[in-house]
């Protein structure tokens, strides 16, 4: 009894100071999703455990990391989830060609640079049990990440979703999204067995999956998506079912080898895109996860985020090295497959920084790393702080490069309805 009580202070103490910490950055007009980051970042050995080191130990001992854990694996499930059932193909209309070439170029040059990087700092700072290509597998993909969510607040917050440069955003995004996260279960499946040639059997068997998903599955869904429209509403019983196919979809792409959040996610790519099915969805969904269990993903991070293991001036070299590579392979990637697709220069600039928006989506792909053993608490300390800055830059330069004056000129009038 004694540990669930003192899981229970734990989780106070986590959603107090992320919504605290959340309202503190979105006053600077930041994403509430950095606070929270930042938050739980606070309560680990970087601040909390620093400054003091008795009551950390207190208040987050050992024995309920495990409970934490659970909590925050629960959370992940369902927010990836939700970031299925927000990609909706009107995303992927009229500009989907510039979109598909700006995209896959925003992967392949920072996921290019990544791997190059790799050969610098696997001797340097790499577990030596972790084979090279699965390292550099997850730098680059790490490297390469879009936080889609993220992404679309920033967006709906400089009011940018009903511009020409919002709507390419959004649909880069989208593509960038499916694109890296097959890239991540690739890495995955590789990090799991050791070499390409053992992971096969695992991709295989991933894209049977992916097959039945987008057409049983969707079938399936399909039918529900009728009970909902002759019910009226989303009753419990139907709501329960959902959430049992998302377990389950998790269950599944656990068990084939990549990770539990691809199955969450494949299940909310392929539910039926009808807009008050999704929008009560969401709605029933979105609080608890967002306010409760996110927050604890957050907590469970940072008590793994050392800063102080930076604690050499070539660490820091090291971490600027990484920083340095991952703005400018998203930047450079997207500004010139943007201007070759006939993007003018300062929207093809602002499309750049919004793509190098990471957030929550790139600490996702970085637990993944740090459970398997792919990337040490060194390396993983690195690009926490790349995707805090990373997202933190976006809103400022966004600014700069593309103000507010000329976004109202770019609004794109809606079409008239016959």
């Amino acid at each position: 009894m004694h540990i669930v009580i003192l899981v229970l202070v734990e989780v106070l103490i986590v959603i107090g100071l992320s919504r605290l910490v959340g309202l503190g950055f979105r006053s600077i007009k930041q994403p509430l999703v950095i606070g929270e980051i930042v938050a739980g970042i606070m309560l680990g050995p970087s601040l909390f455990g620093l400054v003091a080191p008795h009551l950390a130990v207190t208040l987050f001992p050992p024995e309920t990391i495990p409970f934490l854990n659970v909590l925050s694996q629960v959370g992940l499930i369902f927010f990836m989830f939700l970031i299925g059932l927000e990609l909706n193909p009107k995303y992927l209309g009229g500009q989907l060609e510039v979109a598909v070439l700006t995209s896959h170029v925003s992967i392949l040059v920072p996921f290019s640079l990544g791997t190059l990087l790799a050969v610098i700092l696997y001797p340097l700072v790499s577990n030596a049990s972790v084979s090279f290509t699965a390292f550099a597998l997850f730098l680059g993909a790490a490297m390469s990440i879009t936080a889609f969510p993220v992404l679309a607040r920033i967006i709906t917050e400089n009011n940018l979703q009903g511009t020409r440069l919002g709507t390419l955003a959004l649909t880069c995004a989208a593509v960038d999204d499916v694109t890296a996260w097959c890239l991540l279960a690739v890495a995955i499946a590789v990090a799991r067995t050791g070499d390409f040639a053992g992971a096969i059997p695992t991709i295989i068997a991933s894209i049977v999956y992916i097959g039945l998903m987008l057409t049983v599955g969707r079938w399936f869904l399909q039918r529900l998506a009728k009970h909902y429209l002759r019910a009226g509403r989303l009753s419990q019983l139907l709501l329960a079912g959902i959430y049992m196919a998302v377990v389950a979809s998790a269950l599944i792409t656990e068990l084939i080898g990549i990770h539990l959040i691809f199955g969450a996610f494949l299940l909310g790519a392929a539910m039926p895109k009808n807009e008050d099915l999704v929008r009560e969805l969401a709605v029933k969904t979105e609080d608890f996860v967002l306010i409760f269990l996110l927050p604890i993903f957050f907590a469970y991070s940072g008590l793994k985020t050392q800063i102080g293991l930076l604690n050499r001036p070539e660490l820091w070299l090291l971490c600027a090295l990484v920083l340095a590579v991952a703005i400018a392979g998203k930047y450079i990637g997207t500004y010139v497959a943007a201007r070759v697709s006939g993007i003018s220069k300062r929207e093809a600039s602002a499309l750049g920084w919004l793509m190098n928006t990471r957030g929550l989506t790139e600490l996702i792909v970085l637990n993944i790393g740090l459970e398997l053993k792919v990337i040490s608490p060194l390396i993983f300390t690195m690009l926490v702080i790349m995707a805090l800055v990373t997202t933190f830059m976006t809103s400022p330069l966004l600014e700069w490069t593309y103000p507010k004056k000329l976004i109202r000129l770019d609004v794109v009038e809606p079409e008239l309805e016959a």
